[in-house]
This record gives C-alpha cells, sequence and structure tokens, in this order.
C-alpha cells in the first residue's frame, strides 16, 4: 500500500455488505448519492459508486481521486472519456449480477406459457444473455441468439441477425448495452422500423437499459396489435417512466432485474477488489461469501419458486411516483 496518508474513499451509502470492510487501511465515509458533490470529492482518492452518481467533470474537476469503482455492470454514469483524460482509472463489476436478470427474464416467460412454446430471441449475448441462454436451453426452449460484434470476432455460426428474430421469435429479450453512436449503436435498436417486422405478436423483454427501446415506439406496437404486453425493468427518463406503458406492460418494475442478494454481494466483492489493487492493500475477507458463478442449469420450479414478479409489479403499478424509493429500497431476492 502506499506510504503517508491513509487513502480517502468516499462510499455511497446504499452499498450493501460494504460497511467496516476497508477501515483498517483506509479512510471511509458513506455519504447518499445526493450527498456526494464536488467539495466532497476535492479530497478524495477514490470513489465507490452504483449509477445515481454521475462522475464527470462536474463532479470531478479539482478533486485528486485516482479511481472511480462502480459497483455495477455498466458504466451509463461515467464519462470514462473524461476520466481517461484526467487519468482516473474506471473499474465495473461485469457479469455481477447477470444470475439476477437470468433469473427475472425466466421468472416473467414462464408465468406466460410453457417454456416447450418459447422460441426465444436473445440480442446481445454478453454476461447477461449467455446466461439467459443456457438456462432457457435447459428449460427446453428454442434459442435464436444476436449478437453482431460477438459474429465479426467470433464468426457468424451460431448467431443470426434482427430481421430472422422479428419473424421467428415469440419472446424477444434485449441484453445489449447503451450506446448512441456506432455501426452497433442501440439507442432505440427496438424501435419504430424494427418493430414493424414483427410476426408472431412476441413478447418484448427490456432489462438492458431503457432507452434501447423506444418507449412510444412500443405502445404505438402494443396498439397495433404488433406485439403482445411487453416486460419492462428498464425505462426511458427513468425515474420518470411512462404511465401509459406501465399500464399496458404485463411486468412492470422499477430497474430491479439484477437486484438479487447473491449479485449485489459480487458487486461489492469486485469493487472492494479493485480498490484493494489500485492502493496495495491486502483483499479483505467480505460476508457473505456468496458464488462467484451462476448455475449451468435450472428447472422451472426452481425459477417459479425464487421469483414471482407479479409481487414488483403490482408496488410499482400502486405507487409509480416512488420509482426511485422503490429501486432503492428493494428488498434483495435470493437467486435460483
Amino acid at each position: 500500500m502506499t506510504t503517508g496518508n491513509r487513502p480517502n474513499i468516499i462510499v455511497e451509502a446504499n452499498i450493501p455488505f460494504i460497511r467496516g470492510v476497508m477501515e483498517s487501511w483506509a479512510a471511509v465515509r458513506y455519504l447518499p448519492p445526493e450527498e456526494i458533490t464536488p467539495r466532497v470529492m476535492r479530497d478524495a482518492d477514490a470513489l465507490v459508486t452504483r449509477t445515481r452518481v454521475k462522475c464527470n467533470a462536474e463532479l470531478l474537476d479539482g478533486s485528486r481521486c485516482s479511481l472511480i469503482a462502480s459497483a455495477t455492470i455498466g458504466l451509463d454514469h461515467v464519462d470514462t472519456a473524461y476520466c481517461e483524460n484526467r487519468c482516473i482509472t474506471v473499474r465495473n463489476a461485469p457479469g455481477c449480477n447477470a444470475p439476477a436478470v437470468a433469473q427475472y427474464v425466466h421468472a416473467s416467460i414462464l408465468r406466460m406459457m410453457r417454456p416447450e412454446e418459447v422460441t426465444l430471441g436473445i440480442v446481445g449475448v454478453g454476461n447477461v444473455g449467455r446466461i439467459v441462454e443456457r438456462w432457457a436451453k435447459s428449460l427446453g426452449m428454442t434459442v435464436l441468439l444476436c449478437d453482431p460484434p460477438r459474429a465479426r470476432r467470433e464468426g457468424p455460426s451460431g448467431f443470426t441477425d434482427m430481421d430472422t428474430i422479428a419473424r421467428e421469435a415469440n419472446v424477444i429479450t434485449f441484453h445489449t448495452p447503451y450506446t448512441r453512436i456506432g455501426e452497433d449503436a442501440t439507442h432505440h435498436l427496438c424501435g419504430r422500423e424494427w418493430l414493424a417486422k414483427v410476426d408472431r405478436r412476441p413478447v418484448i423483454i427490456n432489462a438492458a437499459r431503457g432507452a434501447v427501446a423506444d418507449t412510444d415506439a412500443l405502445i404505438e406496437a402494443i396498439a397495433a396489435g404488433k406485439i403482445s404486453s411487453p416486460v419492462i425493468d428498464c425505462w426511458e427518463g427513468e425515474p420518470n417512466i411512462s404511465k401509459q406503458l406501465l399500464d399496458l406492460a404485463a411486468v412492470a418494475t422499477p430497474h430491479i432485474a439484477g437486484y438479487s442478494y447473491e449479485g449485489k454481494a459480487r458487486a461489492t466483492r469486485i469493487a472492494v477488489m479493485e480498490v484493494c489493487r489500485h492502493f496495495g492493500a491486502e483483499m479483505p475477507a467480505m460476508e457473505p461469501n456468496v458464488p462467484m458463478e451462476s448455475k449451468e442449469r435450472v428447472t422451472a420450479e426452481e425459477i417459479m419458486r425464487s421469483y414471482n414478479p407479479y409481487d414488483d409489479t403490482l408496488m410499482l403499478r400502486e405507487k409509480p411516483a416512488e420509482f426511485e424509493r422503490l429501486r432503492t429500497q428493494y428488498v434483495l431476492r435470493r437467486e435460483p
């Protein structure tokens, strides 16, 4: 570890399982997102956060922060180009909540149809999509995979395109990052032009990022009978979500698909590991000691027993204005 003063580490207070872990070698402050301000960050050496803290020039100009460790899969809340220019190391926790998202997807599907009736189109076959695929096959579903970057790297065998997904799948689930530029941009990937091509009145599942799906286009497609009532966990404009889409969705939840006990423990463990590595500290023992890998196979009974998304749907429909509170105070479920 570096000599001299103990590093000052700011930790977002909502991160579970982290209190008391780093105090033996660092000065740690736990603050709610709204209290993590430029003034607070001025003397901070590192920030451990989640998505509600925007890590950009406004927050970090004038700070001596050299590390942002996000206990999340995505980095939409981090201006990575700015951090690179400022020599601020950025680390996240890829795959930490992938089993929980797969649990959410399959728990939703299994409450609508039998697995042998499902042709599942998976758009984005990364950490999450791979588990969704593996569990879908173990449940007896037919699976179609669309991941252009992987297809270019690995060859086209085993992959298909978005038009084929539109024609052949009766459930389509999105697990892409959110990007606005480049040949694989995902902004409104599920939009009017593509939705016009669907043939089997599919259930659309968005447990990726809100703006991967065009809210207005979804509402229009439902009204036109092109798609069935969708499953929406990620919303455009969170926390100010579309009340119309909320009413039309079969499953509607406050961005909690990845909120499992095990997933949060994995994310925190990875974030702490990155902080320790950055400052040369020894990785401490942490509880709970959860499996870092997902199950190879699941049964429909295990999925159904482990989670009922209709419970969370009912809560959001009753209190849509409390989207943020429902998310931050969510009682973490256990994975199957």
